[in-house]
Formats: C-alpha cells, structure tokens, sequence
C-alpha cells in the first residue's frame, strides 16, 4: 500500500475540519476526494503534506508514518503537491519553474545552475531536456521562454502540475487542477492524468469538475462536514444515496 490514512483528525478552535478519516491509495492508481465546499479536502492534503500537523490519527506513506515530518522531509520522501491557488515563480520563464522541480532531485540546486558553477552543466542539460519533455507531454514546450506570469491562467494551472512531476515524485496531489481550464485544456489534463497513471505513477486528486473525476479516477473518497461518508468506484458514488443528498438533494444524481 502507498498511502494509507487512519483516523486522521484536525480542529480548528471548536470545529472539527477533518473527523476520523480513513482511505486506502493503491500505487498506480488514481483516487479521489471530493465533496462540497469546506468538506475538508484541502485540509486533508494541508495533513498529508506535513503544513499541518493532525490531532488525531495516522499518515503511512510507503510503510512508515509520516505526520509529524516536516514539509520538506515529507517531499524528500517522494510525495509532491500542486494548490488551489497557484504557487508559480512569476518572475522566472516557464521552463525555469519547472526546472526548480527538478532540481529537487539533482546533485545541484537551482541557484548553483543559474551561476554556471563548473561541474553542473552535464546535469543542468538533462534536467534541462526532462522539463521540456514535461512542458511538451502539457501543451506548453512553445512557451518555455515566456515569464510564467505572462500565461493564461489555464495554463498557469497546467506548469505547476509540470513543475510537481518535474521532481519523479511516487506520489501527487492534485488539488483542482481543472480550475480555470477551458474544455479543451480540461481534456488536455484528463488524458495527461491517465498517461501518467499507465506510466506507473499515483495520484490524489481533489477536484470539483465531476466530469473529470468521474472519468480519471479509480476509487473515490466522498467528504462532508469533515468525514467520510461514501467510498467506492465512481459508479458507486455516483449511485450512493447519502452523496446524492450531500450534493443535490434526494431526487437527482451527481452529473
């Protein structure tokens, strides 16, 4: 098991964010939280990622538990993150923010690459060619040399999903990663996500698009009011009576 979450709890004063949550991630596979807003779903990644600390409960990540580490401890150990609200460099080029993912993994960092230190520039190569390859799998290789502030949003969406990969993380964390895309760059992401899980790698994926969800995701984890009320496939969800309340009411069924 790649992940697996026990219990995990968090309050915020006297309101319980996170109540008693549990799920299971299989490597390779895509699963899914999803909920209506203030559920707790980005709390539960703030748990995962270290950038707070639970109350409650257990996170084990490739067998050892992890809560308690520090974000950057929790990244070394191979799980990386995007946010709600993007965390771009926008003073550096589209490449180079991908290029600062993947230096997490180098032998330089990104700071010694940019001073041309001897010794780098075999691996700044690489790195160099690795975070092109990423920028082309998004659509986004024509626009390298552009400030990243200077993209779309979409776009912008999409280059922090690049830099995230750029570090070979075992584990992403998507959260919304469809917002602010058009229908096309929506596509876009969906077929990117399953290439990424036939290639081997393992995502959480928060996200409210539920056409999106519906068709990428292997399992999901239903969030109300901070706990988990349904769990199972997409089709199961879809079908479970208290997800129907929680989203539309007794007579309709999630889109």
């Amino acid at each position: 098991m790649l992940l697996e979450v026990q219990g995990l709890t968090k309050h915020f004063g006297g309101v319980a964010a996170v109540r008693d949550v549990g799920f299971k991630v299989i490597e390779g596979t895509i699963f899914a939280l999803i909920g209506p807003n203030g559920a707790g779903k980005t709390t539960v990644f703030n748990l995962i990622t270290g950038m707070l600390q639970p109350d409650g409960g257990s996170i084990n990540f490739l067998g050892k538990r992890i809560d308690g580490l520090k974000p950057y401890q929790i990244a070394a150990a191979g799980i990386t993150r995007t946010f709600q609200n993007l965390q771009l460099f926008s003073g550096m080029t589209v490449l180079e923010n991908v290029m600062t993912g993947a230096h997490l993994k180098g032998k330089t960092g990104f700071v010694k690459s940019i001073l041309r230190r001897p010794g780098i520039n075999a691996e700044d190569k690489q790195i160099i060619e690795q975070s092109m390859a990423l920028l082309g799998e998004v659509g986004l290789d024509s626009s390298a040399d552009l400030p990243a502030a200077a993209l779309p949003f979409g776009r912008q969406r999409l280059l922090e999903i690049a830099r995230a990969l750029a570090s070979g993380p075992r584990l992403v964390l998507l959260d919304e990663p469809a917002a602010g895309l058009n229908s096309t760059e929506t596509k876009t992401l969906a077929r990117f996500l399953k290439k990424l899980r036939e290639n081997g790698l393992t995502m959480v994926l928060v996200e409210h698009d539920m056409e999106t969800v519906m068709e990428v995701a292997d399992r999901i984890l239903v969030l109300n009011f901070g706990r988990g009320i349904a769990e199972g496939t997409p089709a199961e969800v879809q079908a479970d009576p208290e997800v129907i309340r929680a989203y539309l009411g007794e007579d309709e069924q999630i889109a």
